[in-house]
């Protein structure tokens, strides 16, 4: 039905997609495996669901698995979820070196402390919703998501379109290498023209 079976399961769809994800077997070292596509289909998707529900009917075997199994399962989820996030590749940005950088669009045209500087927006904000969460205030944390909208049109006096458009677009990454490809060869196009 053309149906998105990923709504609020958030880890689970972000590393079932990382799975599905098709990369080039061979790269030089230190280069990354080149995104080939994405297999498409929704089989696995909907088994993930059908055993979730079912799982329901088996609370008499699964209370038999110990609890520190689960959150160690949990944990590997979420943390093999990173990977290929953004924001956790900014935060990564400010314990490494220049030259161990990678080729991220952002980074060619964005000065790094403006990208240090959205990344620590972002981290204190988050810091502020979780600390939000597991208070006694919990009860307006829908109400600080929203103030979240406020803090993002307030960076527009931080930062200029440009900059957003690299660091909070939601053009994937690939893209917009491609983009930025296509602007310096039509530059380099006009250059020569104009000579």
């Amino acid at each position: 039905m053309g149906l998105l079976w990923f709504v609020a399961a958030t880890v689970l769809s972000i590393t079932h997609v990382n799975s599905l994800k098709v990369e080039s077997d061979c790269s030089a070292p230190g280069e990354q495996p080149k995104f080939l596509g994405i297999r498409e289909q929704r089989v696995t998707g909907l088994l993930i669901f059908v055993l979730m529900g079912c799982s329901v009917f088996f609370t008499s075997v699964l209370k038999f698995i110990p609890m520190p199994v689960l959150y160690g399962v949990f944990l590997y989820m979420g943390v093999s979820s990173f990977r290929g996030i953004q924001f956790f590749d900014r935060l990564k940005l400010f314990w490494m070196p220049a030259k161990h950088q990678p080729d991220f669009i952002y980074l060619r045209h964005v000065p790094l402390r403006k990208v240090h500087f959205f990344t620590a927006i972002q981290l204190t904000c988050l810091v502020l919703l979780w600390t939000i969460k597991v208070s006694r205030a919990a009860i307006i944390f829908p109400m600080m998501v929203l103030a979240l909208v406020f803090v993002r049109k307030a960076m527009d006096f931080c930062f200029s379109k440009r900059e957003l458009s690299f660091l909070d677009d939601l053009m994937p990454e690939r893209k917009k290498k491609l983009d930025d490809a296509d602007v310096r060869k039509t530059d380099s196009t006009i250059s020569k023209i104009v000579k």
